[in-house]
């Protein structure tokens, strides 16, 4: 029996089959320990037979976000030692003196510096000696340190100094991460903080998984597996020795959820937006799918392993609503949380996003949150009239709430569209999370998208795309190979083919051994894998690249998305392949999504109630569904509210509605 459990701010969301039916299951999530929430899903569900536990973590997010991980000790060449507090050069906001310093989670008395050196090549100019090897063993041992991060000058082209310090520092009896074996990439500093973040996760999220792991191991007889930040899950032993991996989980299987939805919906290109209690995660995917990338940064430290393209914005429903110095209305990033939660759930005292969103009449005190939530109007009301200051009335004080929220959501949406090169209005907008459907419309509407879909168990695509997701392991090498060009030919094509030809003999050998070490790693597993292939390419001199599919049309290919991505591209300038990379995929059971018996076009049957709701500055009477009840081919107009077990939807005013074969929501806005 599968089961994927997402861990949320505010809520657990479960999603697994029995019966041959998708079920979802929701349960407050637990603050002090997630753990707790997966295991009380577990016990609600009940399994009959010894399940595999697919879960989606925030416990590697939480502890950068919150700078509560490991006490890190960072071993690298010497003279070296402080690349990682000084990073790169560049500077984001270029003329303010008074800038916060960059970052760092390893503190200076934390920085050892070992006698060694590799050449680009990979040749060992000097290695460390024995006595330097135990007098860093004592260092880093009176150092206090937790856990250690291990990243060497061009250990990438050759690891053997990482080695033999990897194999002295095993006898501290701490968790080591070693930089060959996490990312064996060029861009030291980049590296060294890739690491830097797995050994600050290692002790926290480690204790988590195999704490967690035992539990479900002795009282279900099951299996764990977690979600990766690159859309693929991995055993819990492999995530608890690479938690690094797993910092964007829950985002990872939003968007994975909303592809495949929106696939058997037959829309190609789509932005997921996905908002929660917390956060909203938005990303964009065409028709080849969610793809990863290696230029990430979460909690303002740069992580290069691959993790989906997903951008974050401190905007939830249990965002919490204040006024700044100058007495300006400002919504997040700090949330209410589960606990106490908003004011509306009978604990919380500040104003948040979810509160505003009931005083507006577009959530209901009749209809229970997640089925377990009842939601406290009089106390809402009485709360947000004390907070509101000079506004002149509490529901315009709600309306500001809400404007301010989605103004910093469709920044993010233009942030991963509009600003690279992709036009918003060709795209569906693919809305999930408890909060996601109620705004969703009104940012469609301001960025011109004309298609929103609100998938079916709305709140819990996230879950739905973990239980979905295939065994994905992900390698890469830097090989900085140059493909000169050939002016001497006016033929484009033979260009191309001949380019190609001697390319690909050049990268085979580099290609198959990465295969090779990723099918060893499966077959311990007793999985087997199919190998996807892509390469890293730039035009000779730049300092960024481009990611493609390394086929035969790898270098035309990198040309067009060069010019799509930047406006310009040059055919006759030498390119250089920087990075290789595989992806050994394990399908695995094909989960079906339910389809149901089509209906006529009269809705009235799910038609609940009639009640007022806030659109724009005017209360209008707005049709209530229960989408429980709506069945496919059934249509109607807005303004309308649809509620459900995980999620309401609310419908603006000349927006007409379709439930489609799989009974998610198209709307026309």
């Amino acid at each position: 029996m599968r089961i994927a459990i997402d861990s949320g701010g505010t809520f657990t969301d479960c999603v697994y089959v029995e019966g041959g039916l998708l079920k979802l299951l929701k349960v407050l999530s637990s603050a002090a320990d997630p753990g707790n929430s997966v295991l009380e899903s577990l016990r609600r569900i009940r399994p009959h037979h010894p399940p595999e536990v697919r879960h989606g973590t925030t416990i590697g997010t939480n502890a950068l976000l919150e700078r509560t991980g490991a006490r890190v000790a960072f071993v690298t060449t010497a003279g070296f030692e402080d690349t990682i507090a000084i990073g790169r050069q560049a500077r984001h906001n270029l003329y303010n003196w008074m800038a916060s310093p960059r970052p760092c989670l390893v503190p200076p008395e934390c920085r050892f510096g070992v006698s060694e050196r590799v050449s680009e090549s990979g040749a060992i100019l000097a290695a460390p000696r024995e006595e330097e090897l135990v007098a860093l063993c004592e260092q880093v041992r009176s150092s206090g340190a937790e856990s250690v991060a291990v990243s060497l000058l061009f250990s990438f082209q050759n690891p053997e100094n990482e080695r033999r310090l990897a194999t002295a520092l095993k006898q501290l009896g701490i968790p080591i991460s070693v930089s060959h074996q996490i990312l064996p990439e060029f861009r030291e500093y980049e590296r060294a903080s890739t690491v830097v973040a797995n050994a600050y996760l290692a002790v926290k999220a480690g204790a988590y998984l195999s704490r967690l792991e035992a539990h479900i191991e002795r009282e279900f007889r099951g299996s764990l597996y977690v979600m990766q930040s690159s859309g693929g899950i991995i055993s819990a032993k492999l995530a608890a020795e690479e938690p690094v991996r797993t910092v964007l989980s829950g985002p990872a299987g939003g968007a994975v959820g909303a592809h495949r939805v929106a696939q058997l919906a037959g829309f190609k290109n789509i932005i997921a937006f996905d908002m929660g209690g917390t956060s909203t995660d938005v990303s964009l995917i065409d028709s080849l799918g969610p793809r990863p990338t290696s230029e990430a940064r979460v909690a303002e430290i740069p992580v290069s392993v691959p993790i989906l393209d997903i951008h974050t914005v401190g905007a939830g429903g249990g965002s919490l609503a204040w006024f700044d110095r100058g007495g300006i209305l400002t919504v997040g990033p700090m949330s209410a949380g589960a606990e106490p939660g908003p004011i509306c759930y009978g604990r919380g005292e500040q104003p948040t996003v979810t509160d505003a969103n009931l005083l507006l009449g577009r959530l209901d005190c009749d209809l229970p949150l997640g089925g377990c939530v009842q939601l406290e109007e009089n106390r809402t009301r009485t709360l947000m009239e004390k907070a509101r200051r000079a506004i002149p009335s509490v529901e315009e004080f709600s309306r500001g709430i809400i404007r301010v929220a989605e103004s910093e959501m469709e920044r993010a949406i233009r942030l991963i569209s509009v600003e690279r090169g992709r036009d918003a209005r060709e795209f569906v907008l693919v809305c999930f999370g408890g909060a996601g459907p109620l705004h969703a419309c009104s940012l469609a509407r301001a960025l011109a998208i004309p298609w929103v879909l609100v998938p079916a168990m709305a709140g819990a695509v996230s879950a739905l795309g973990i239980l979905m997701s295939e065994v994905v392991r992900d390698y890469s090498r830097t090989v900085m190979i140059t493909v000169s060009s050939d002016r001497r030919s006016f033929d484009h094509q033979v260009i191309m083919a001949k380019r190609w030809r001697e390319l690909k003999a050049l990268l085979e050998p580099h290609f198959t051994a990465l295969e090779v070490i990723g099918e060893a790693e499966f077959l311990k597993q007793g999985l087997t894998g199919i190998a996807m292939r892509s390469a890293d390419l730039r035009y000779a001199g730049q300092g960024y690249e481009l990611n493609v599919p390394a086929d035969d049309r790898m270098l035309e290919g990198f040309h067009r998305e060069h010019h799509r991505r930047y406006g310009h591209a040059d055919r006759d300038r030498p390119v250089e392949v920087v990075n290789l990379r595989v992806r050994l995929i394990s399908p695995g059971e094909t989960i079906e999504l339910p389809k149901a018996e089509r209906a006529d076009a009269d809705p009235s049957p799910a038609l609940t109630k009639k009640k007022p709701v806030m659109f724009g500055e005017r209360w209008l009477e707005t049709s209530v569904f229960d989408r429980h009840r709506l069945k496919p081919g059934n249509r109607f107009q807005g303004p309308a509210v649809v509620h459900e077990y995980s999620a309401t939807t609310i419908v603006p005013p000349e927006s007409s509605v379709e439930v489609d074969d799989f009974s998610n929501l198209v709307i026309r806005v």
